[in-house]
């Protein structure tokens, strides 16, 4: 996989609403942020533009994204929000100039499009937070100091408590995922994942669990967890349940899936639609640990 260049003070960066809308206020602590790095923001013709619920047409949003993509003076490219829309961008989106030329693109969420469209390219993305989370309230900055720190070139080491349903081991491999439901969205087209000997991380929210376990069913069938060595289960954030119980939570769910894989499992590392949502350079080698405690070290 092709590691984009670091950031450095003085270099351009583009930023894009290429799913739903934002306010210039939405994204003002952001930018800041950005600012205090000494980054040169670029923002993007349509990135305050509103088109129903998204950021502008999709055409709009595509052109944004296109110009960023295409322009080598463009180091990187922050997503302002996630919601939904990034697929609709995608059809408009040519590589060509990005592959000679590759970039960071930073965002989750319904962005996990464009990370799994990259990664068909053999190159790396940063799962990391949008520049909306930084305006909500108790929102943990330390996620957004270990963005900066991977963008400038730091491999990060992660340790977290030991979970009940974890599944103790130790694996080597491509991290490679991000949102479950957009991932599932994503079967069967030109950018479903590959997870052949790779190490899988999933994160969702605002889900039925029923439909936690059509999509867990999904990846069974279609052979997306034969050959993992290694499942990371990120944070599962306010799912939902009908009147008569699913009877398990997200977690036991995703868990009756991986009881007969033989790989290490890892159960709510902190990354996600949480306040703390670490980074993680999908595409990177890691090494998953998991015993009384699990650690992630990229490589």
């Amino acid at each position: 996989m092709i590691t984009p260049e670091f950031l450095r003070p003085g270099d351009k960066v583009g930023v894009v609403s290429p799913a739903r809308f934002v306010s210039e206020n939405d994204i003002q602590k952001g930018l800041e942020w950005l600012n205090a790095h000494g980054l040169k923001i670029v923002m993007g013709s349509n990135a305050y533009s509103r088109h129903h619920q998204f950021g502008g047409t999709d055409q709009q949003r595509a052109a944004d994204f296109q110009k960023f993509l295409d322009n080598p003076d463009i180091k990187a490219i922050f997503c302002t929000r996630g919601g939904y829309g990034s697929v609709r961008v995608t059809q408009h989106i040519h590589w060509e100039k990005f592959t000679q030329k590759p970039k960071w693109i930073v965002g989750f969420s319904d962005i996990t499009v464009f990370h799994s469209a990259v990664h068909q390219k053999g190159i790396e993305s940063l799962h990391a937070p949008l520049l909306f989370n930084l305006q909500q309230d108790n929102f943990d900055t330390t996620s957004f100091d270990h963005t900066m720190a991977i963008l400038k070139g730091e491999k990060p080491v992660y340790t977290c408590p030991s979970h009940p349903l974890n599944k103790q081991g130790i694996a080597r491999g491509i991290l490679v995922g991000g949102n479950l439901s957009v991932l599932y969205s994503l079967r069967g087209t030109d950018y479903d994942i590959f997870t052949g000997g790779k190490i899988l991380f999933l994160e969702d929210i605002d889900e039925y669990l029923y439909h936690i376990d059509r999509m867990m069913m999904n990846l069974k069938l279609g052979g997306k967890l034969e050959n993992l060595r290694g499942l990371i289960i990120g944070q599962m954030t306010d799912m939902k349940d009908n009147k008569i119980p699913f009877g398990k939570d997200a977690y036991q769910i995703i868990s009756e899936y991986a009881s007969d894989l033989n790989i290490p499992v890892a159960f709510g590392f902190p990354a996600g639609h949480e306040n703390i949502n670490l980074p993680l350079i999908l595409g990177h080698e890691i090494m998953l640990e998991v015993d009384d405690h699990v650690q992630v070290t990229f490589r």
